[in-house]
């Protein structure tokens, strides 16, 4: 029997996820949670073998964060993302911290039954063209933003020109600039735009 623990935000697929392995009898699903707070704390008292997990679980633990939390514990259980966000840094993401596979939520329900089995094994689960995308993702270098070019671009996105930005953040214009000359070097930009959408692709204005 494998045990497994729901952890999505949204209780109709938590119920819908619920309804569907109960027609396998080698699955029993031994909770459901909405947050990976919550799945941290039953996963130190309950013996989970996968834990099935949005990526977006709302203002708390994203399912990265959550993997690598889960997977940290004494007995770790197998985590497989269950999601409909499919942005390379985020499966990237989330395979660094743990993660057993990564399914996107319109896969036919006989993948997720056999994803778990699979996962349960000791098995990764990736669709061949997101393997390819994962180890393409490996092999570039990762980009690294401080803090304060984080705060930047996010006002950045916003649409806030320097004056606006320097205001918010409290810096001198000429600050501002600098930043954004370290932004545009490091995500290989030559405009607002093209950093804003770069940014968006890699993940670095979520959360």
């Amino acid at each position: 029997m494998i045990r497994i623990l729901l952890v999505d935000d949204h209780p109709i697929v938590r119920t819908g996820l619920r309804s569907l392995f109960e027609n396998y009898p080698d699955l029993q699903v031994v909770g459901d949670l909405s947050s990976g707070e919550e799945a941290l704390d039953f996963a130190r008292t309950q013996r989970i073998d996968v834990v099935l997990c949005d990526l977006r679980l709302g203002a708390g633990m994203n399912g990265a964060q959550t993997t690598r939390a889960l997977t940290s514990l004494p007995h770790p259980p197998r985590v497989l993302i269950l999601t409909t966000f499919d942005k390379d840094a985020e499966i990237l993401a989330c395979i660094e911290a743990g993660a057993a596979g990564y399914l996107l939520k319109d896969v036919a329900a006989e993948t997720i039954v056999s994803s778990i089995r699979q996962a349960n094994a000791g098995q990764m689960v990736l669709a061949p063209e997101m393997t390819q995308r994962v180890l393409a993702g490996m092999r570039q270098p990762k980009i690294e933003l401080t803090a304060r070019e984080r705060e930047v671009l996010t006002q950045l996105a916003t649409g806030a020109g320097n004056k606006q930005i320097a205001k918010a953040l409290f810096v001198s214009e000429a600050t501002v600039k600098t930043h954004l000359v370290h932004i545009f070097e490091k995500l290989q930009a030559t405009s607002r735009t093209a950093a804003i959408t770069k940014a968006q692709e890699l993940g670095l204005l979520e959360g």
